[in-house]
């Protein structure tokens, strides 16, 4: 098995990856792999911001990981750049292979590259499975989320 290749996401990236975030049972009740418009505008908004960075880990030539990275500018902590994990997502066939530390690894350097002081991301409350993941990782749960649907 070859080490996977960390990419930005190209078009042809799509149903690849809507089918990887429909794939658990979040997913399953909130995207709809059979209509990809939604998902290809959604894409141009994200190619078309340089703060956006969708990618994909590539494998033997197939997409077997996607996650966001958002680099957000914002006035406290002295003007700090921050940036947001978002889309976390690993093939069924390649979890626990490192893929994910690999990735989110990825992100972690990427922000500092980027001159962020604070990486954070989000996590559904029912995957508890991902929360130790990303302790294990050194992320501390230090804030409680709140969304409101619109």
């Amino acid at each position: 098995m070859s080490d996977p290749e960390i990419r930005p996401a190209a078009p042809d990236d799509i149903p690849a990856i809507v089918a990887m975030l429909a794939d658990d049972p979040l997913g399953a009740q909130r995207e709809s792999p059979d209509d990809l418009a939604p998902y290809i505008a959604a894409y141009q908004r994200l190619a078309s911001d340089p703060n956006q960075h969708l990618m994909v880990a590539v494998r033997d030539g197939r997409v077997v990981g996607t996650l966001q990275l958002t680099i957000v500018p914002g006035l406290s902590r002295r003007g700090a750049l921050r940036s947001i994990i978002e889309g976390v997502r690993v093939h069924r066939d390649e979890r626990g292979s490192g893929l994910g530390t690999r990735f989110i690894e990825w992100a972690v350097h990427e922000s500092r590259r980027q001159g962020c002081q604070l990486v954070q991301l989000t996590s559904d409350a029912s995957r508890i499975d991902a929360h130790r993941f990303y302790e294990r990782l050194g992320f501390t749960a230090s804030h409680l989320g709140f969304k409101l649907q619109l």
